[in-house]
C-alpha cells in the first residue's frame, strides 16, 4: 500500500513539472538551454527568466544531463553553440581574425567579447594562426592556362628542367617591411587553402628594382634597373647579363631553354627578335604563375639575408652593394634544390586544378 502511494506521488510530481515546462514558450525554453550551456547557475537563470529553480533543474536534467553544475564564479560568456558559430565564420571565410570573430559574436550575444577569449577558444579547438600568403588573383582562364601548362610538363625529368635558365625582376625595399596578415587555420585545413591567400599586384612600390637569372650551375648575372623598364632596356639586359651568364658557365643558347614571364616588354618584337637571332628556345610560360618559377624563392632567400643586417642601408647605393654581395654568396646547391622542386610544383598545380599552391 505504501509503495502504491509512492508511485502515485511520483507520477503526480512528474506531471506537475511536465506541465510547468510546457507552459513556457519555445523562446523561453531556448533561452534557458542557452544559459545552461553558457555555464550560468540554475538560481541565476531562474531569477533572470522569472521561473522556479526546480523548472530550470528539470530542463538541465532532461536536455543537458551531462552538463556540469555551475561551480560558482563568473559565468561563461560564450556557449558551445557560440563557439561553433565562431569557427564556422572562419571556415567559410566570413571572418579571418579573432578580432572579427569577437565582434560578430558580440553582436549576437549583446555582450563585449574580448579578442583573447576568442583566441583561447580557437586554440582549444585546434586552430592555429598563420600568415596570409600573397598570391596573384586567378580567374578561371588563368587557372585553365596554368593547368594546361602543368599537364604538358608533368612528364619532364630533372634533366629537362636542368636545361632551363630562369629569369625575373624583383623589388628590394630599403626598409624590409613584410606587410604580413594573419588568419586562423582549422585543424582539418591542410596545405594551402584559399582563405590563406592574400591577393597581390606585382611591384606595389619600392626602393630598388633588379633583374637576375638562375641556372642549374648556379646564379647568373644580375643588374640594377635604374630607369623605367621598357623593351629597349630589357633587350639590352638580354644582350649583356644573359649572354654573360652563358659565357661564364660555357653554355650554348641552342642547348638551353630560356624562361621569362609574359610581361609585354619581355614578349615585345624587339626582345623576341633578339632571342630568335641568337637561337634561344623560349619557354611558353603560364600566366599568373610565380609559384612555378623557382627564382621567386631565390628572391626570398636574398631578401632574408638582407634582413639580417643590423641596420638598414644608408641609401640606395649601399642597398645595392649589399644586394650584390649577398647575390654572389648564393651557392649552386641552393639553385639546384629550387630547380629540383619543379616536378613537385607541376604536380601541385595539377592537384589544385590550376589553383593556388603552397609554393
Amino acid at each position: 500500500m505504501t509503495i502504491l502511494c509512492y508511485k502515485k506521488s511520483s507520477i503526480a510530481i512528474e506531471n506537475f513539472f511536465s506541465s510547468a515546462m510546457k507552459s513556457l514558450s519555445t523562446t523561453q525554453q531556448a533561452q534557458i538551454i542557452t544559459l545552461l550551456e553558457a555555464g550560468h547557475s540554475a538560481y541565476s537563470i531562474a531569477s533572470q527568466m522569472e521561473v522556479s529553480h526546480s523548472t530550470v533543474c528539470n530542463y538541465r536534467s532532461k536536455y543537458l544531463p551531462k552538463i556540469k553544475k555551475a561551480s560558482g564564479g563568473r559565468p561563461k560568456k560564450l556557449s558551445s553553440h557560440n563557439i561553433r558559430h565562431g569557427t564556422r565564420l572562419l571556415l567559410t571565410g566570413k571572418a579571418d581574425t579573432a578580432v572579427q570573430v569577437a565582434k560578430a559574436l558580440g553582436n549576437i550575444t549583446n555582450q563585449s567579447i574580448s579578442t583573447q577569449t576568442i583566441r583561447n577558444h580557437l586554440k582549444k579547438s585546434g586552430f592555429k594562426p598563420v600568415v596570409k600568403k600573397k598570391r596573384p588573383m586567378l580567374s578561371k582562364k588563368h587557372m585553365k592556362n596554368r593547368l594546361d601548362f602543368a599537364i604538358s610538363h608533368q612528364h619532364w625529368t630533372l634533366d629537362d628542367w636542368k636545361k632551363v635558365i630562369w629569369s625575373d625582376e624583383t623589388k628590394i625595399n630599403r626598409f624590409q617591411s613584410d606587410g604580413r596578415q594573419w588568419i586562423w587555420k582549422g585543424p582539418q585545413e591542410t596545405g594551402l587553402i584559399e582563405r590563406e591567400v592574400q591577393g597581390s599586384v606585382k611591384f606595389g612600390g619600392g626602393s630598388l628594382m633588379m633583374w637576375g637569372c638562375m641556372t642549374w650551375e648556379g646564379i647568373g648575372y644580375c643588374c640594377k634597373i635604374d630607369r623605367r623598364m621598357d623593351k629597349e632596356l630589357y633587350t639590352q639586359i638580354l644582350e649583356e647579363e644573359l649572354q654573360q651568364t652563358l659565357d661564364h658557365y660555357g653554355l650554348i643558347s641552342t642547348d638551353i631553354i630560356f624562361q621569362q614571364d609574359n610581361d609585354p616588354k619581355h614578349t615585345s618584337k624587339m626582345a623576341t627578335k633578339w632571342l630568335q637571332d641568337h637561337h634561344f628556345t623560349v619557354m611558353d610560360w603560364s600566366v599568373q604563375s610565380p609559384d612555378l618559377n623557382p627564382i621567386e624563392h631565390l628572391w626570398e632567400h636574398l631578401k632574408r639575408r638582407l634582413k639580417e643586417y643590423e641596420n638598414p642601408p644608408n641609401g640606395i647605393l649601399q642597398l645595392w652593394e649589399r644586394v650584390e654581395k649577398e647575390w654572389e654568396d648564393i651557392s649552386a646547391d641552393i639553385c639546384q634544390n629550387l630547380i629540383a622542386s619543379m616536378p613537385r610544383r607541376v604536380a601541385a598545380v595539377i592537384q589544385a586544378k590550376g589553383g593556388h599552391t603552397k609554393y
